[in-house]
């Protein structure tokens, strides 16, 4: 019984008040920050297809996903495609070693107060959010993704 409160109480705390972005609206801006310290907003990354992936270090699916969305990142960057990796509450210091030891050369931003978790009602992690160059929200993805289906919806979110 205790291990089931427990689950609810997780549960809880990783979906928050907040309600899911829908397919077909348009992403909701944000501004995060960058592991040195840069802003990076949304909006800035308009006219571009965007991949914003949810992850935390702790999380074994998400650790498993990256390297597949660093290979579709560095195929398709010089196409129109972003990718922002958006880390959910952890320090600065854990995240760089993550980064640092699976090579990723996307943006990584900090979300250390869950804000913009809680803005797109993200649930279990991971979780994936592809966006237009409209900016549009065009799939919503929740649970671990293989390369071959990273790559088909990275095509369906590239500028023409």
């Amino acid at each position: 019984m205790l291990a089931m409160l427990a689950l609810i109480g997780f549960a809880l705390y990783q979906t928050g008040e907040s309600e899911a972005v829908e397919i077909g609206q348009t992403a909701p801006d944000f501004e995060l920050t960058t592991l040195d310290g840069k802003t990076v907003r949304l909006s800035e990354v308009r006219g571009k297809g965007v991949l914003i992936n949810f992850w935390a270090s702790w999380c074994k699916p998400c650790r498993d996903e990256m390297p597949a969305i660093q290979r579709v990142y560095e195929r398709h960057r010089d196409k129109g495609l972003e990718v922002l990796g958006v880390n959910i509450a952890e320090t600065g210091v854990t995240v760089d070693g993550f980064v640092r030891h699976l090579d990723l050369t996307f943006p990584i931003l900090l979300d250390q107060n869950r804000e913009v978790t809680q803005l797109y009602g993200i649930g279990p992690i991971p979780s994936s959010i592809f966006v237009s160059p409209e900016g549009k929200v065009v799939r919503k993805v929740s649970g671990q993704m293989q390369e071959g289906q990273i790559e088909s919806m990275v095509l369906e979110i590239l500028p023409k």
